[in-house]
């Protein structure tokens, strides 16, 4: 982490980054052990379940290009707070 901060990245916004990455990785196929666990509790198919959310995956990765390039969408409450 301190190198991040050594180049001027706000700890802040690299944890919303890094958050917001492995919110997409745990439902994406072949390892989204929530995907898994999702279609499991549901007793759906797991490729009934990938086709349900392939248009949250698309949404999902356009949060996160927001979220890494507009550092403001992360880091407004913090700063409201702090």
């Amino acid at each position: 982490m301190g190198g991040k901060v050594s180049i001027g990245v706000d700890p802040v916004h690299f944890g919303m980054i890094m958050l917001v990455n492995l919110g997409i990785g745990l439902i994406t196929p072949p390892v989204g052990a929530v995907l898994f666990v999702g279609a499991a509790v549901g007793k759906v198919s797991i490729e009934a379940t990938i086709k349900a959310l392939l248009p949250f995956y698309l949404a999902l990765f356009l949060v996160l290009m927001a979220v890494t390039y507009i550092p403001a969408i992360s880091l407004w409450l913090p700063g409201l707070v702090l």
